[in-house]
């Protein structure tokens, strides 16, 4: 047997562990999170060698399927009450359950020359707007309307604009709407600007007028997956934290 031949089979019987350890993780995720997300995935995979199917939606959604029986292994929502939800069903691994990130409601627009507007009681919006519409993801399901209903509700704007509000399935297709010009205006996260270049933020939301906006993890019940637990872990370490703090999310526990 050839030296270089002897390298290969024991470089091929040192790996094969590795393969043999590699598992699938299924992550159920808000809509929001698609971009530092997608790279957080990119990051575990490399360095485990795990790999991960995600399914992104708005988290009402994703809860319902999970509560159906979906085979999901990791539950990232865009708010509490979903989350809230699924382990009062007894649906979530106890103990796995942890606070991630908080994020901020702003106005875009699809004009990016507009300027800025102070968002407060008092505020034009329905002026704004003209004949237009609003784009909102689904405002009594999808926690980015919610939050979005509730802070105009709180300024007192909610009624003037209601009968113009364009309601989308999660908050990406809401921010569609205003990027392909079919709505002027549009209420999202920050971080779902950061990565669109055809809208502008004309005004953040003021953190007082709507529920703090919170992302909760948790393992999933049914499916004893390690790689699972170890994806979890993942999403607190510092690469974790760069690609999150990079989309302009705030990690939880500074």
């Amino acid at each position: 047997m050839t030296r270089l031949l002897q390298i290969a089979l024991l470089l091929a019987t040192l790996a094969m562990p590795l393969r043999l350890a590699a598992e699938e993780v299924t992550v159920f995720a808000a809509a929001s999170l698609a971009n530092a997300l997608d790279a957080v995935v990119d990051g575990f995979e490399a360095e485990t060698g795990h790999a991960v199917t995600l399914s992104y939606a708005g988290s009402s959604a994703l809860a319902r399927q999970i509560g159906q029986g979906a085979p999901a292994d990791v539950f990232l929502s865009a708010n509490t009450a979903w989350m809230d939800w699924l382990e009062a069903e007894g649906l979530l691994v106890p103990g796995s359950r942890r606070d991630l990130l908080r994020n901020r409601l702003v106005l875009v627009g699809g004009d990016l020359a507009a300027p800025k507007v102070d968002i407060a009681p008092g505020l034009d919006l329905a002026g704004m707007l003209g004949s237009g519409r609003l784009a909102m993801a689904l405002v009594d399901a999808v926690p980015a309307g919610i939050y979005g209903r509730q802070a105009l509700g709180a300024l007192g704007l909610w009624d003037s604009v209601a009968p113009q509000v364009a309601q989308a399935d999660n908050v990406r297709a809401a921010l569609a709407l205003v990027a392909v010009g079919a709505a002027p205006l549009g209420i999202v996260y920050a971080t779902d600007a950061v990565p669109e270049s055809r809208v502008a933020v004309l005004g953040i939301f003021p953190e007082t007028s709507h529920d703090a906006i919170t992302y909760p993890a948790a393992r999933l019940q049914g499916r004893d997956n390690a790689a699972a637990d170890a994806f979890l872990a993942y999403l607190s370490t510092e690469a974790a934290r760069a690609a999150f703090e990079g989309q302009g999310f705030t990690v939880i526990g500074d």
